[in-house]
């Protein structure tokens, strides 16, 4: 992680520069909120976002992801539909 892409919390840890205000906006996120963004150092992000997962990415709820699209005026992740078989269905 570059050090000019992050500031510290502590002697031991860091954040990326924009998670530290409200709301939080990584200084490595490009694009608006809500209609596409990419992350511009995916390959060496830090360890607190490789470890994050969106909501039912692997058929999981996060809360925290909900929160976090909430603090943007984002409705939080649905669920997947599971496929239904209809009664009128033969096998």
């Amino acid at each position: 992680m570059p050090d000019s892409m992050v500031i510290p919390i502590n002697s031991t840890y860091v954040a990326m520069i924009g998670t530290d205000r409200k709301p939080a906006r990584c200084n490595a996120l490009m694009g608006d909120i809500g209609q596409g963004v990419r992350c511009t150092m995916y390959e060496k992000r830090s360890s607190s976002c490789q470890e994050f997962q969106a909501s039912w990415e692997n058929g999981e709820h996060n809360p925290h992801c909900d929160a976090a699209r909430a603090a943007h005026g984002l409705p939080p992740i649905d669920p997947p539909i599971e496929p239904s078989i209809s009664p009128d269905r033969v096998a």
